[in-house]
């Protein structure tokens, strides 16, 4: 059911490794600069893969004080730096009653990193604060940008693996269109810890090279880290306070299908719906959709159920709709994918330019759609679909529209 309510994006930011903010991130995917390489964040030795997204030349002393690094993990860090620039973009601050306010974040690691530090210098009989601990869970992150911003309105994290902020994205659209919220800020964070890369290795999905979505001998996916934030208003209300339109939230879905715990459902009927799910509640017909963000982690058996999903979603059409990664520039960023990568579509999109999938390494007769392997390209397309297929079955789509063109929604 197509909403009369439309949600507008007037801000956004980032804090990757593939870019410390929105600019540094649209040179990355606009350029096809991947922030894959060795990982030093932590002990790596004896990993049949050792390379990661890793954010670095990063010193969290120099933007935080002491006082804030005692409370704050490395996933709050990036959360933080990350909202900054969406809120400061909206200009959101004291336009609204802070009780109207809402922030919703999606993540899963938390303070990992931090407790693992806690531990290790335990188990080593050295002294070990227990501020290391303070942030465990992932639902710091978002008391601590409530505090950060004084927004005291809704304030929820959201869970469910690969797809949590782009879930995110879409409750807080639901949240503004159902009157409970005037604005949102939503998206995710997550950091990279030891516990998360040492199952992933035992779980044999990391590739040894850098990540390569949709080729041959592709061997699995490549994590990363960071934190990316949407500001959301209902639409009207942006353009009477003279807010630039960035882009809009037309429509979201999700299921739970629940196939396996790892791996998709294989038909890919699930993958289709979840993405007709999405242009429905969007009122968008696929012709109107010009590429499709993929979440494309270069396993195996994920990249060739998306393929079939597209063609069982686009019919005749599944050709000329490039289905892009943007995971061999950003790794693999786990809670935090789906709003890194909703933020680098609307980039993608008001540039009017399709991303390229980094990495081909040849032809997979499985995967035998665009995915744009060879170069980014020039599109005038207006619309996409940005996807999230998590552990578990837990699956989003979003929809996302371009700003307005001149005249059509700015003040």
């Amino acid at each position: 059911m197509t909403s009369p309510v439309r949600i507008a994006i007037t801000g956004l930011g980032v804090f990757c490794a593939a870019g410390k903010d929105s600019a540094a991130y649209q040179a990355s995917l606009l350029n096809g600069v991947s922030a894959i390489g060795p990982l030093e964040l932590f002990d790596t030795t004896g990993f049949p893969s050792r390379i990661a997204a890793q954010i670095k030349d990063f010193q969290p002393e120099e933007l935080f004080s002491p006082l804030e690094l005692r409370h704050l993990s490395r996933t709050d860090q990036s959360a933080l730096l990350a909202a900054q620039e969406a809120v400061a973009m909206s200009g959101l601050t004291q336009v609204y009653d802070p009780y109207q306010v809402g922030i919703c974040i999606g993540g899963g690691v938390g303070g990992m990193l931090h407790a693992e530090q806690w531990l290790q210098a335990e188990l080593a009989g050295q002294p070990a604060s227990p501020n290391l601990l303070r942030t465990l869970l992932p639902d710091c992150s978002s008391t601590a940008l409530a505090r950060a911003f004084g927004f005291g309105g809704y304030q929820g994290s959201i869970t469910t693996a690969c797809s949590s902020s782009a879930t995110a994205i879409g409750w807080s659209a639901d949240l503004i269109r159902s009157g409970r919220q005037q604005a949102m800020l939503c998206g995710g964070a997550d950091a990279l810890a030891r516990l998360t890369f040492a199952g992933f290795n035992a779980l044999k999905v990391l590739d040894p090279l850098p990540c390569a979505p949709f080729s041959a001998g592709r061997q699995g996916l490549s994590l990363g880290e960071g934190a990316a934030f949407f500001v959301l208003e209902e639409e009207q209300a942006a353009l009477a306070r003279g807010a630039r339109i960035l882009g809009s939230v037309l429509g979201y879905a999700l299921l739970g299908e629940a196939h396996h715990m790892t791996a998709p459902e294989p038909s890919g009927v699930a993958a289709a719906a979840v993405m007709q799910g999405a242009l429905a509640a969007a009122g968008v017909t696929v012709d109107q959709v010009g590429w499709v963000n993929a979440h494309g982690t270069g396993t195996p058996l994920n990249d060739a159920v998306e393929s079939q999903a597209i063609k069982q979603v686009f019919g005749q059409r599944a050709l000329q709709v490039p289905l892009v990664s943007t995971k061999p520039i950003t790794g693999h960023c786990l809670g935090a994918a789906g709003a890194i990568e909703a933020v680098a579509t609307l980039l993608c999109l008001n540039q009017g330019m399709i991303p390229q999938t980094l990495h081909f390494r040849g032809s997979d007769p499985a995967c035998d759609l665009e995915y744009c392997h060879g170069a980014s390209r020039a599109s005038n397309c207006r619309i996409a679909l940005s996807n999230s297929f998590a552990f578990g079955g837990n699956i989003t789509s979003l929809v996302l529209e371009a700003a307005p063109l001149s005249g059509e929604g700015h003040p």
